[in-house]
């Protein structure tokens, strides 16, 4: 199993900006037929350190994730998620589930 963990610094902090990046990315849910499961955070504390958005992605195997990167329904929900983030950081890893 391959888990990618994405977190997001938007630059419009608002709850409806939050909401519509959330809701674009359940979108994908049932969609992907590599994309094994998804889940998506939205941080309610607001600290400096904070982030706003976070994304976990759970796949069967790195091959299954690199299909994701590149799939139709995923490349629109990215390319708008980049265009109001200020900046991402990610992890990936192997998990052993």
């Amino acid at each position: 199993m391959v888990k990618h963990i994405v977190l997001y610094f938007l630059k419009d902090k608002s709850p409806e900006t939050k909401n519509q990046i959330k809701s674009r990315f359940m979108s994908m849910k049932g969609k992907i037929d590599c994309l094994r499961d998804i889940e998506v955070g939205v941080d309610f504390l607001g600290s400096q350190r904070s982030a706003d958005i976070s994304l976990t992605c759970l796949f069967d195997s790195r091959e299954d994730m690199e299909k994701y990167a590149v799939h139709p329904v995923h490349l629109p929900v990215k390319e708008y998620v980049l265009s109001v983030c200020e900046k991402s950081i990610s992890c990936d890893y192997e998990t052993e589930e």
